[in-house]
């Protein structure tokens, strides 16, 4: 084989590796947020609460965010393509389950099961994508595109679930997910490349155990506050263990051997904010999705389908921005497209708080203008964010930066979100969103 045929096909596997694990992250999000719309559908089927409906909504991600840096530390110890294998498995296996479950118990631990695999997925992933693309540049144009899939997951979740329960039964959106993982799972010793492990590195396991308690009880305690009072034992006391635990688990990172988080791994300042900015944009996609499905379904009377429908200007949105994220970062640098978006992202909250909300302003001039201005701005956001975040990072510790990553894409949606819920109406807590946004727009432009 001539060496300009080899580096053909050396450039076909980057590409279909790229493709296949990239596909894996959008469905992992995809699987987060496709429970949203039939929610309504599931009660009325199991006879549940309110209170039900909030614990089966936030169960995937308790366990994907709890377990997220310990599958982190899992893949960099074992091995991405091992990790991914082995959370495939997983994932595979509650997605096949959650469409035969006879009652909520059976659905509720489906749930959580995904989520675990998710864990396990999501940062071995962003492993075995360092070592299919040993070139610097090519890993950080990957990343930028990388960024976006998330957004992209989360938005034809909400689409494609809103139109197969319309078509079909809630049970049939573990479908699309479920199909994803066995091809993954069929194709990974294919087309992927095998991954080192880091024999000489430790597990960590009383960090594991407090890192994952931590987030798993202070999120916990936070999504009940949607139906609790900040003031009831149901909120306070899992949330007051959860920071103490998380309090101990930093003391407990300072004398570790090998921490399952160095403490220095986040003294960077720019990836801190970078961090942030993933955190508060996944924050502001979801909030978008819950308040407005919730507002044009039992405001406006729209159906499932037309309230899918309201949000393909989304799609259409995000998918444009993120395919040009990549360009715009090579041009004008990752800081400046960081900082931009979350400007336009901020925007496009303050409109929608500003006018989504009302019944009386009609969808055209009233949702659209917002609907296209955050997701432009969020997949820049996520994009540039995301190539801050990896930025340096040395390859035994990808896995570790794709655990931290994908806890602050998950922290969004559940943590922060739950936090801003409690700040009055849903406009305010849209503007509250969008002022966030602006600040780190601000901090990262000014960040050297």
């Amino acid at each position: 084989m001539t060496a300009t045929n080899a580096a053909r096909a050396a450039a076909i596997q980057q590409r279909c590796a790229f493709v296949l694990l990239g596909s894996v992250q959008t469905t992992l999000i995809f699987t987060l947020a496709s429970i949203a719309v039939p929610l309504p559908a599931i009660g009325r089927e199991f006879g549940l609460q309110r209170a039900d409906l909030i614990l089966l909504s936030a169960a995937y991600g308790l366990t994907f965010a709890g377990l997220l840096l310990f599958g982190g530390r899992l893949a960099d110890r074992y091995g991405g393509r091992r990790a991914l294998t082995a959370g495939l498995v997983l994932f595979a296996a509650a997605l096949a389950v959650a469409p035969l479950a006879p009652g909520i118990g059976t659905l509720l631990a489906a749930r959580f099961a995904q989520g675990a695999g998710a864990a396990l997925i999501a940062p071995a992933a962003m492993a075995v994508l360092r070592t299919a693309l040993p070139s610097s540049a090519a890993y950080s144009r990957a990343m930028a595109t990388w960024g976006g899939l998330s957004v992209l997951g989360a938005t034809a979740g909400n689409l494609l679930s809103g139109v197969i329960s319309a078509l079909s039964s809630w049970r049939c959106t573990f479908a699309v997910p479920l199909v994803v993982a066995l091809a993954a799972l069929a194709l990974t010793p294919r087309l992927l490349p095998d991954t080192t492990p880091s024999r000489g590195r430790t597990l960590d396991l009383p960090g594991a155990l407090l890192a994952t308690t931590g987030i798993t009880l202070a999120s916990y305690g936070l999504v009940v506050t949607d139906t609790r009072p900040w003031s009831s034992a149901d909120v306070l006391v899992p949330l007051l263990a959860g920071a103490a635990l998380l309090v101990g688990f930093r003391y407990a990172e300072r004398r570790a051997r090998d921490p399952l988080l160095p403490p220095r791994f986040l003294l960077d300042r720019r990836r801190v904010l970078a961090l942030a900015a993933i955190a508060l944009s996944a924050c502001a996609t979801s909030m978008t999705f819950v308040v407005l499905s919730l507002h044009l379904q039992q405001v406006r009377d729209w159906s499932p389908l037309q309230t899918s429908a309201a949000f393909v200007p989304f799609a259409v949105a995000l998918i444009v921005s993120g395919r040009a994220a990549g360009h715009l970062i090579g041009r004008h640098g990752v800081r400046t497209v960081t900082a931009a978006g979350l400007a336009v992202g901020a925007a496009g909250l303050a409109l929608l708080a500003l006018t989504g909300t009302d019944a009386h302003i009609p969808y055209g001039y009233g949702l659209l203008p917002g609907l296209v201005l955050l997701p432009a701005g969020t997949a820049a956001a996520f994009a540039g964010a995301a190539v801050l975040t990896t930025e340096g990072v040395p390859q035994h510790q990808t896995g570790l930066a794709g655990g931290v990553l994908n806890t602050a894409m998950e922290s969004g949606p559940t943590v922060l979100f739950a936090i801003l819920l409690t700040l009055g109406s849903d406009a305010s807590s849209l503007a509250s969103t969008g002022v966030a946004l602006a600040a780190v727009a601000l901090l990262t432009h000014r960040t050297k």
